[in-house]
């Protein structure tokens, strides 16, 4: 199968992040662009995952001092030092965006620039080739990875996963909870590409106990989309949530990050304080991750972006890296942010946001 078919834009004419996607689009055949762009059914929750930030305003002010704003945007992950708060979330088959590196320049660039990477379980690359891609020389000393998990209806298989990646030096387990089995991907569909997680997947909160015996590693819950849920993450001994809806892929009709967060916020904010969140789903722009800071997130995965990114090699991923953080301290000063770990709701405007959340006492 060709692996190009358009003429790829010069790196340096990339101003943004959604300038990635275009890119891609020019560069990759239609197959390889679908299976990255699709969304499930009639793609609504694709779709709301990049319009919902509109609903929620900036209350910006003024002639505070935030020329030191930069040094504040390092943070911690369950205790790990990185440099920005967002991550390069898991997402499968690199190998679409870079035939020969594949997810290799995925994890050398967050080394490099000293942010959490966090490998799909189907990734191109084999768990093994990723960690040995690892840089030894970083804010934690060795490169800090995650390794994202799905369950196989066969338990075993998911356990000698597990311990693959201890073996491979994983720090924690990020076990998607949203994918039972394949989804509704009709734009997929149309160029014979399969979801990635074709095998059923045994998915309860029996089978998160029994992984709980399976590793002292932290597990880090991912696809939390409402408060009940993320209040028994909590109950059960979650290290950590993620807020997510695989990123439109899975349900359609399904709150984006923000509402969820929201939600969490409005119904249940003691969950901020007791264990750390992670988010992701149609997050493109610095402000998004600002607002998500503000309502309690402590970093922010993108996925898509840097998929998009990949089809640059290295240099590619590197420069989204770059363009987030810089619009993260860029649109933090307009806000009037002195300190992005202190960022708080006071800053935004909720009123229409109210009334997309479901609230329990209504």
């Amino acid at each position: 199968m060709d692996q190009r078919e358009g003429t790829l834009p010069l790196l340096k004419d990339i101003r943004a992040l959604p300038d990635f996607d275009w890119a891609a689009r020019q560069h990759l055949n239609d197959q390889m662009y679908s299976f990255y762009r699709t969304g499930t059914a009639g793609e609504q929750s694709y779709r709301h995952n990049l319009d919902i930030w509109k609903s929620v305003q900036f209350r910006s002010r003024h002639l505070s001092d935030v020329t030191k704003l930069n040094e504040t945007l390092a943070t911690t992950i369950l205790g790990y030092n990185f440099s920005a708060p967002f991550f390069i979330a898991p997402a499968a088959r690199g190998v679409y965006g870079d035939p020969e590196r594949a997810e290799l320049n995925f994890v050398e660039a967050a080394g490099k620039e000293n942010i959490l990477y966090i490998p799909s379980m189907y990734a191109s690359k084999t768990i093994e080739e990723i960690a040995a891609g690892k840089s030894n020389s970083t804010l934690n000393g060795p490169q800090v990875i995650f390794q994202q998990i799905y369950t196989n209806a066969n338990l075993s298989v998911t356990w000698d996963n597990i311990r693959r990646a201890e073996r491979a030096g994983a720090k924690a387990i990020v076990f998607t909870i949203d994918a039972p089995g394949n989804s509704v991907r009709h734009r997929a569909a149309r160029y014979d590409t399969t979801n990635a997680n074709s095998v059923s997947s045994a998915l309860t909160w029996d089978v998160y106990d029994q992984m709980r015996n399976q590793t002292s590693l932290p597990i880090i819950l991912k696809g939390i989309t409402t408060a009940e849920d993320a209040l028994l993450a909590v109950e059960k001994g979650a290290k950590a949530i993620y807020i997510s809806n695989h990123g439109g892929r899975q349900l359609d009709h399904t709150p984006g990050p923000l509402e969820i967060a929201y939600e969490i916020y409005r119904n249940a904010p003691q969950v901020f304080q007791q264990v750390e969140v992670l988010a992701d789903s149609g997050i493109r722009y610095g402000s998004d991750v600002l607002k998500l800071l503000a309502l309690g997130v402590k970093a922010v995965g993108m996925g898509r972006p840097f998929m998009y990114s990949n089809v640059y090699g290295l240099e590619g991923v590197t420069k989204a890296i770059d363009i987030m953080r810089t619009e993260i301290v860029r649109d933090g000063a307009q806000l009037d942010a002195t300190n992005l770990q202190n960022i708080s709701t006071s800053f935004l405007n909720t009123r229409q946001l109210e009334s997309n959340v479901y609230l329990f006492d209504q």
